[in-house]
Order: structure tokens, then sequence, then C-alpha cells
């Protein structure tokens, strides 16, 4: 077989550190503005697919000059103005009510090194190749960030039992702890929602509210014979990044990291109830076995028995200790499941209804979002071989609730897939 060579030139002095004239510096000055500006694009370009949860939010820039403190503004809906005009009279002026929300922006970044033996035995472009994969995780970060705030509103609902799947009898839930496999997403829970939002007069994003929501629900969501696929009814240009249908006034927008609840093993084993005669009534404490658990190590965990979740306050290695807790009747070795998600460990799913301006992020335009090269020999004395160079970001970031009442929280489950999903 014959082999053909290729030879690839490659600009070293784009990592060496040195000028054109083969100076060696000790600045980022070998970095030029075009070079900066292209890495600054490549990093958002790669963030922005992972900002679902941001895309919706009301967006101000980062403060210039006055410290951390950024500021979001909640208009007051006005009164309706029922009283009749007198001919020639001119009403009483009405008053409009602007609240300013503040919220303190935090900083956040990464970087990686990278050696002098690897950039100069790499095909590929180092620089580009890690800025792509900051930027992902940037995006992610920041997502992340947005996502735990918005996901914090007490407006919740919950999906109901499903005696054999969707348009069947059904069984109200009123805990997290309740939900399980037969709690999913249906055509009838989006149009309740859309009905509650429509009620308090929630304004919509674009002539529709907005769900975002996790593969493993949309799998769910996706049997109802009326959903839409998104591209039967908007263009490309106007698509939501993450964007996958339509049904009832809501589109829908997926993400992987769309909030999972659930709790880890509560130790190396299935934790068992350890009492011959089981428990009843409300109890401060429970003897278990079947499992290895260090001392205090479960301080703080929540368990699930029957759908109960408590709060455990202190543990032994055979004892786990709560405030005053009624399960019902627990037999012996029944299976003390973590209480974290919903029922037996079933991992529960978010599904965030928004409307319009219901929280606020941080432009991530405006050079908010930035990569940091630092070639060899800007180390000075940490770095005295020129072995490292590294690359890295930094953005800045808050999400803040602005009106409650525009974001309303489902919590249901996957028959398919809530057995085996770990919180994220």
């Amino acid at each position: 077989m014959k082999k053909t060579m290729y030879i690839i030139a490659l600009n070293l002095k784009l990592f060496s550190g040195e000028n054109a004239n083969g100076t060696q510096v000790t600045t980022q000055s070998s970095l030029s503005p075009e070079m900066k500006t292209f890495y600054d694009k490549t990093l958002l370009d790669n963030a922005k697919p992972n900002l679902v949860h941001h895309q919706f939010g009301q967006k101000r820039p980062i403060p210039k000059g006055n410290g951390k403190t950024i500021e979001f503004r909640k208009f007051q809906t006005l009164p309706k103005a029922l009283t009749p005009l007198t001919e020639g009279v001119t009403p009483n002026k009405g008053t409009l009510t602007v609240t300013n929300i503040t919220a303190t922006v935090a900083q956040y970044g990464y970087y990686v090194e990278l050696s002098d033996v690897l950039e100069m035995t790499a095909i590929d472009n180092m620089i580009v190749e890690t800025t792509q994969l900051i930027g992902n995780q940037g995006g992610l970060t920041m997502d992340t960030v947005v996502r735990n705030e918005i996901n914090s509103g007490t407006s919740v609902v919950y999906a109901p039992k499903l005696a054999a799947g969707p348009g069947s009898a059904e069984t109200p839930v009123t805990s997290r702890g309740e939900l399980d496999t037969t709690c999913v997403l249906t055509g009838k829970l989006v149009a309740k929602i859309a009905a509650m939002l429509k009620a308090d007069n929630v304004p919509k994003i674009d002539g529709d509210y907005v769900c975002i929501l996790h593969p493993y629900s949309h799998y769910e969501i996706t049997r109802d014979p009326e959903w839409l696929e998104a591209h039967k009814y908007t263009d490309a240009e106007s698509i939501y990044e993450g964007e996958i249908g339509k049904l009832h006034g809501v589109r829908f927008v997926e993400s992987t990291e769309a909030q999972i609840f659930a709790g880890e093993k509560l130790g190396t084993g299935t934790m068992l109830v350890n009492n011959a005669d089981g428990y009843s009534g409300a109890i401060t404490s429970i003897t278990f076995d079947g499992t290895t658990v260090a001392e205090d190590a479960l301080i703080g965990r929540k368990i699930n028995i029957n759908g109960v979740v408590a709060t455990i306050t202190d543990n032994t290695a055979t004892t786990l200790t709560f405030a005053s807790t009624n399960f019902g009747s627990i037999a012996n070795d029944a299976v003390i499941y973590p209480g974290e998600g919903g029922k037996q460990g079933a991992a529960v799913l978010s599904c965030l209804f928004c409307g319009k301006d219901a929280y606020g992020v941080v432009d991530v335009e405006g050079n908010n979002m930035q990569v940091i090269v630092k070639p060899k020999g800007s180390g000075g004395t940490t770095d005295p071989l020129d072995q490292r160079s590294t690359i890295g970001w930094k953005a800045m970031e808050v999400a803040k609730i602005l009106y409650p009442e525009r974001i309303i929280r489902l919590e249901c489950c996957s028959a398919e897939f809530s057995a085996g999903a770990s919180a994220n």
C-alpha cells in the first residue's frame, strides 16, 4: 500500500511567546486584538447552545463603575379603568409603579494548562480546540446558575398518579415524595398549566408560553396526538435554542440540564428497617441494617418511606434520627429510600413553565464572557523554563426571579427513565 506523507506547517511562535522578531516576551502581547475577538466569539458560539434556561430571562448588562450590583425592573400591573369619562373633563392621572430589584453578580471561570511538548507536537490548533471545550463548559456553568434560581420558585404542580397511562383514572399528589413512575407529563397537564398562567394574566413570550424540560419528559409528552414538532410551525431563524415542539399554546425547549431531583444511595447497600415489630404512628428514629454508613455521614440527607419524607438530624451506623414523623405502618425489612426524589427512589423531573420577564439574568453579550490565553513566557518565575501556557474563561452571572407568579414548576416522573436517573 502506498503511503502518502502530509506536511503541515505550524507557526510555533503563536505558542512560544515570541514576537515577530523572535524576541521573548512576558506579556499577552502575542495575542492580537483581532485574535482575541476571534477567540471570544468562538467561546460564546460554543457556550450559547447550552444557555437554554438563560435565554428567556430579562437581560441586563454588567454594571459599569457601580460595584457588583445589577438592577432589574419590575412593572406593576395597572388596574382596570372602569370610571366613565366626563365630557370635557380631564380625568385624574394614573401612577406607573416600577420596582427596581437588585442582585449581586458573581464571577465564574476555569482554565486548563497546556505543556510546551503538547503544543509543539499537536496537529490541531490547540487554542481553538480548547476554546471550544471551555466554551461548552462555560455555557453549562452559567445556565446551571440560572436554572437553580428559577427552580427555587414556590408555585409547584405535582403530576397525578395515573392508573393505566394518559387518560386513565387519576390520584392527586401533594408532595414530591409521593411521586412515582406513573406520574408522567401529559397533554392534559400542559393545558392545565397554560390555563393557570392565562388566568393570572401572565404575558406570553412571542405569543406563547415556554416550557423547559428534560429529554426524559420529552419522551413522555410526544405521545400526545396533538404534539406538534417545531419545524412544522416556525422557521429556523425564529426557533429557540433547544426548541422541539408545541402543545396547547406552549413551546417546549429541551435541555439535559433541566433539573432532576434525586438522591444518592444512603449507604453501600440497600437500607432496610431493622425492627421485628416494625413501626407505626409518629416516631423520631429508626434502626436499620443492610448497608454500611459512617456515623453522622447522613446528617441533612432525606429519607422516604411510604411516600413520606423526613430530614435526618443524626445517625449512627445502625440508627437514623429525625423530627417526629408519621410514616404510617412500616414493616420490618421495609426499604428506606433516599428522600430527595420521589417514592421508592424515583427521580423527579422539573418542567419549568414561564411567561415573559419572569426572571432576570446577566447579558452574556457585550464582552461579559471572555477567553483568557496566556502563552509560554507569561508566567514569570512560576514558569522559569517556559513550559506551560494556559487557556481559560471567565464571566459574571446572577439570576433573580422577578415575577414568581409567572413561573410554574411541574414536577413529574418518567415511566421509562426515573428508576435509574441521577440528580444533575
